[in-house]
């Protein structure tokens, strides 16, 4: 058991930490996301959309279990040496912290060249609607995006890994990848997309606040864990608004506030109290705190790995 799970996380891990996701490789979330289209295609229509919805996402988090546990099982029965590689391979393509780092640098490298470079580069990253963003909105959504997905990229999926292993590690990367396909509240995804949000808001409530106070302790800002509760609870996500909450108060900044989501403007509140123009040494801080926050969890389930084995 030592084998099969503390050396293949700690090989992932390291992988993605030097390799993030590369360019033209075969990507497991491409699949997923390719099963929840064509689910969503074909049931998205007509009545009872909540019931559908509801099955389609139970069908394909329960499958994603029960389909990486029984690879697990006959690898066993094979060769054992099988599973740690596989384990190994798998954790490498639930992780995201590279990648994510990667990604906000190039929103931060595209909007000092221009305006209109930087909304197409945070494109690729939000849901929300970049086209009318002014360069500073584009650095506070990249900052923001930061912050959540610190959380849904690194800190959960490794929370999930260290209860129930790769099959739950990559059950959550189901649940995550339906949430942010049909897990919006349009007439389209309101119905079909509610069992997948309901669900994503399950799998993130502790990694989510999990992250917010590795953040402080990292920091050195413990002191500031009343802000990081009371501005966390403002954000329309149960869960997103911890993360955010605890870089603004690291960063002494603000984010949230209005923004538009498919055509639509949607009123939200801010989270921290002081306006600021956020910087590329602010950029630095964060992903300074990205790393670190990363470091402590991964050792973490490190510790815990060995002595539960």
């Amino acid at each position: 058991m030592f084998s099969s799970k503390l050396l293949p996380f700690l090989f992932g891990w390291i992988t993605d930490r030097l390799l993030g996701d590369p360019e033209g490789w075969p990507h497991p979330i491409v699949f997923f996301g390719e099963l929840i289209q064509y689910g969503e295609k074909r049931l998205n229509h007509g009545t009872d959309r909540l019931w559908k919805g509801g099955l389609l996402t139970v069908v394909l988090v329960g499958g994603t279990f029960y389909f990486v546990q029984e690879i697990l099982r006959l690898f066993g029965e094979v060769n054992y040496h099988l599973i740690p590689l596989f384990t190994a391979i798998g954790v490498f393509y639930c992780l995201a912290g590279k990648t994510l780092i990667t990604e906000v640098q190039k929103v931060f490298e595209a909007v000092d060249k221009s305006v209109e470079e930087g909304r197409t580069q945070l494109a690729r990253i939000v849901g929300r609607d970049t086209s009318q963003l002014s360069s500073q909105q584009i650095r506070t959504a990249a900052l923001e995006t930061l912050a959540e997905n610190l959380s849904d990229g690194v800190i959960a999926p490794m929370f999930w890994f260290l209860l129930l292993g790769l099959p739950g590690m990559m059950a959550y990367k189901m649940v995550n990848t339906l949430d942010s396909m049909i897990g919006y509240k349009n007439e389209r995804y309101l119905e079909f997309g509610k069992v997948a949000a309901k669900l994503d808001d399950l799998a993130n409530y502790i990694p989510a606040r999990l992250t917010a106070i590795l953040m402080l302790l990292v920091s050195h800002n413990w002191n500031k864990l009343k802000f990081v509760i009371a501005h966390g609870k403002k954000h329309a996500s149960p869960n997103a608004g911890y993360p955010e909450a605890a870089l603004a108060a690291i960063l002494n900044g603000r984010f949230g506030g209005p923004n538009f989501y498919f055509g639509k403007l949607v009123e939200k509140p801010y989270i921290g109290d002081t306006p600021k123009d956020f910087t590329p040494q602010d950029l630095l801080l964060a992903i300074q705190i990205n790393n670190y926050t990363e470091l402590v969890m991964g050792i973490i389930v490190c510790v815990l790995l060995y002595i539960w084995n």
